[in-house]
């Protein structure tokens, strides 16, 4: 095998620079595949060899036909996926290559939720209640055995998008209706008010060698659909939540077949106090929420992600970098129709700004986690004029 593997990338969203940039610095060529809306977004030109672009990676079997015509002039040693919608389409191109990585089986337990779901039951791993739409009597049964409201969930679409609330049956069965034979698609589940957390994780191995647990301040949902601030923190990491959330989390990876690389795996906690999974990526975590993981314990998701991915080429040891047990937050807010100067902003412990895509985003850092709350909620006041 050569020893200057050549990487490619496919990129459905803008996103992965830091993972490209060490690509290279390892000494990689770096092919990149990217949805052509974003070609002319600031990627790091001067790390990529061959940058190729299509008007949807998601489409088959074009991108299939894309990668084997490169193929045909240069090999292509590994396919990574840079976006959540990238993972599925780069097992499958694995296959189809004989690649290694991981493989559509595996793949799909981190981007279909009915698939995750299914698994997470098969390991009694504690999750709201659920139904795949696939015999109406069942959807049925579920509907008067499970008090509504219910979540309507598109089974691999990322993140909120798609998802819908219904509070009668009536309303969700003509929702179905609509959908046609789209609808099997779609799972049901139970809706649970509580708390959301998340863990980011990497894997080597089949083991989860780094985990930092964190709480939303707002669900993601409450960001996507433009109402009002979303913010994270890292949680104080001596809490019993932090170590059920730690447990949960590995045995999770465990039971889908995590060998190496990261993850983004949200919870919710009930008002029953119960933690409860919610769904689970193989991919670094967006939203600038990366950043928050590199400020509270020095690790670089993106570059360690790289790392990772050509330890396992040379078949050579990995091993995380020095920790760092600091705590970090994260505030994102609307610019609205008069932005807000983010620059204007003096704590010290402000460590990332950006004002990208309509948004305002800070990042935080401190020692004391009660300085990183109380951060969070003063620039809060001030994001929103």
């Amino acid at each position: 095998m050569k020893q200057t593997p050549t990487i490619l990338a496919l990129a459905s969203e803008f996103k992965g620079a830091d993972f490209i940039r060490e690509c290279k610095h390892q000494g990689c060529e770096v092919f990149v595949i990217a949805n052509e809306r974003f070609k002319d977004h600031p990627w790091p030109w001067d790390c990529i060899d061959r940058f190729h672009t299509m008007r949807d990676l998601r489409i088959q079997p074009d991108l299939t036909y894309t990668v084997a015509y490169m193929m045909r002039h240069h090999p292509i040693d590994r396919i990574v996926a840079l976006d959540d919608y990238d993972v599925e389409h780069s097992a499958d191109l694995r296959e189809h290559t004989r690649l290694p990585g991981m493989q559509h089986s595996t793949a799909r337990l981190f981007r279909d939720k009915l698939a995750m779901r299914s698994a997470a039951a098969a390991q009694q791993i504690p999750q709201p209640r659920f139904t795949g739409i696939m015999n109406h009597h069942q959807v049925y049964e579920f509907m008067e055995t499970v008090p509504a409201p219910w979540i309507l969930k598109p089974r691999t679409l990322a993140g909120s998008e798609g998802i819908e609330k219904f509070f009668q049956q009536d309303d969700l069965w003509q929702k179905l209706e609509n959908l046609g034979d789209q609808q099997s698609w779609f799972l049901l589940e139970e809706f649970v008010a509580g708390e959301v957390f998340h863990v980011d994780s990497l894997c080597w191995k089949d083991e989860v060698i780094f985990s930092q647990a964190s709480q939303y301040g707002a669900p993601p949902l409450t960001m996507l659909q433009g109402q009002g601030i979303f913010s994270t923190r890292v949680l104080p990491r001596d809490s019993e939540d932090v170590r059920q959330l730690t447990e949960l989390n590995r045995q999770l990876l465990a039971a889908f077949g995590r060998n190496y690389g990261p993850s983004h795996s949200e919870f919710i906690k009930g008002e029953d106090g119960q933690f409860r999974f919610l769904e689970t990526s193989a991919r670094v975590a967006g939203g600038n929420i990366e950043r928050t993981i590199e400020c509270a314990s020095n690790i670089r998701i993106w570059q360690e992600a790289a790392k990772m991915e050509l330890a396992d080429f040379h078949n050579e040891h990995y091993s995380l970098p020095a920790l760092r047990y600091d705590y970090a937050g994260l505030i994102a807010c609307p610019q609205g129709s008069q932005p807000v100067d983010i620059h204007s902003f003096h704590e010290q412990e402000i460590r990332y700004r950006y004002s990208t895509d309509g948004y305002n985003s800070l990042v935080v850092q401190s020692d004391d986690h009660e300085r990183v709350q109380w951060l969070l909620q003063d620039i809060a006041k001030r994001l929103v004029p």
